[in-house]
């Protein structure tokens, strides 16, 4: 049996605010949004240019309070050619940016850099 991945979908507070980090900073278009006023929700998916994998932001209308992120959810990773160049950028954005670094015994490869809501954005050397 063969399964694809499709997306991952995260709730978030602000949808602008959002659209922005995932559009200017991670470079993400989106490729179709659903609304349901009755519900009270709406659903943008976005995608790379590959377009073989998608983020889902769920916004739901008028949120109460910050969503809790889970405690078994670690990150989202995306891949970059000039990793220093793209940290430095996302730190001149004003986002929430991480040192360089690698895992035990390996050279740096990677940051982290937070979206809006609070999610841990990995940010992998493309080899």
């Amino acid at each position: 049996m063969k399964y694809k991945f499709l997306h991952t979908c995260i709730r978030v507070m602000d949808l602008e605010k959002s659209l922005k980090f995932y559009k200017e900073a991670l470079g993400l278009k989106e490729t179709k949004r659903k609304d349901f006023p009755e519900e009270e929700f709406t659903l943008v998916y976005l995608s790379d240019e590959d377009g073989r994998y998608e983020v889902e932001l769920t916004y739901n209308y008028n949120p109460e309070k910050p969503y809790e992120i889970g405690n078994g959810f670690s990150h989202m990773a995306f891949s970059v050619k000039d990793l220093e160049a793209s940290r430095q950028r996302h730190m001149e954005m004003g986002y929430e940016v991480t040192e360089l670094m690698g895992l035990p015994g390996e050279k740096p490869r990677y940051y982290f850099v937070t979206d809006p809501d609070g999610y841990d954005i990995e940010i992998i050397r493309e080899e």
